[in-house]
């Protein structure tokens, strides 16, 4: 009742702040959704070709999904599509551990190199990664990881050996959690990695998803590096480079719409990741909040 009271009483000026508000709110609402509908009518056009005269296809089919997963002759995007899966899962796992592991260091231990590391890790932070990428490659061609199914062990090796350094995020999270709660664990008995597991962990859910999903992204999108890494051994593409080839002028007439299509599919684990994570991240907040 009060709401209402107060609603009507609103002056003209502030409803017609609030209206251009909205308005300006749904018009980049319509620019955000835009591409995506238009990468999702594009995935199911009958057409083929990357040019039409109309925005919306003249009329649709399932086989551009069909041609995606069977025609295996010129790009194989079922192994493309495991390749990436394989590499993102172990890198999301290894990268995971690392930069909670490094954060919770940093966030609760005193150690004579650490605000080094720290000033040295932000330093390394503003360089882009590519910089490394000729060196890396070559290493792990010394190694022998460059070749045959020794790429994807090279590839979680070079995704997940630097994450470290990105520790920050989780870092500043860390540091809102009473060391109190820490040192009264310390007191009963318990050592730093069951304080580590069975305390920080569990009120920290909202920073763990952030990780997860990071970590399992970062690899799932790449493409420069696996492109360096892969070169011309197909049977190791990832998914990046398998869409980036059907854009190339010898296919992109009649994968044009395939890519679309592909564009569609590796975003269902990315969907189905966050939609699962997401209610431990509001339970976390929850928690947190209560804490």
């Amino acid at each position: 009742m009060n709401n209402e009271i107060k609603k009507n009483k609103l002056s003209p000026r502030r409803r017609l702040v609030n209206f251009l508000v909205h308005l300006l709110l749904a018009v980049l609402s319509i620019i955000w959704v835009l591409p995506i509908f238009w990468i999702v009518l594009t995935s199911f056009r009958a057409e083929p070709g990357a040019y039409t005269s109309t925005f919306l296809p003249q009329g649709y089919t399932f086989n551009n999904y069909i041609k995606l997963f069977t025609d295996r002759n010129v790009l194989n995007f079922p192994k493309m599509f495991v390749n990436t899966l394989i590499i993102a899962i172990f890198c999301c796992i290894i990268s995971t551990f690392f930069v909670l592991s490094v954060a919770y260091s940093l966030s609760r231990m005193r150690f004579g190199f650490r605000k080094t590391y720290m000033n040295i890790a932000m330093i390394l932070g503003l360089f882009p990664g590519f910089m490394a990428m000729v060196a890396q490659y070559f290493i792990l061609k010394a190694m022998g990881l460059t070749e045959g199914s020794m790429i994807r062990i090279g590839l979680i090796i070079v995704y997940s050996a630097c994450t470290g350094l990105g520790f920050q995020i989780a870092k500043g999270f860390f540091d809102t959690i009473p060391r109190s709660i820490d040192e009264a664990a310390i007191i009963d008995g318990a050592t730093q990695w069951q304080v580590f597991t069975k305390i920080t962990m569990p009120l920290s859910k909202p920073i763990v998803i952030y990780t997860v999903m990071t970590s399992f992204i970062a690899p799932w999108v790449d493409f420069v590096f696996a492109k360096v890494i892969c070169r011309a051994n197909a049977d190791q593409f990832t998914v990046a480079i398998g869409l980036w080839n059907m854009l190339q002028k010898e296919y992109i007439y009649q994968w044009y719409t395939c890519f679309a299509a592909g564009a569609v599919v590796i975003s269902i684990p990315i969907a189905i990741l966050f939609i699962y994570m997401q209610r431990f991240y509001v339970e976390g907040m929850a928690g947190a909040v209560k804490g």
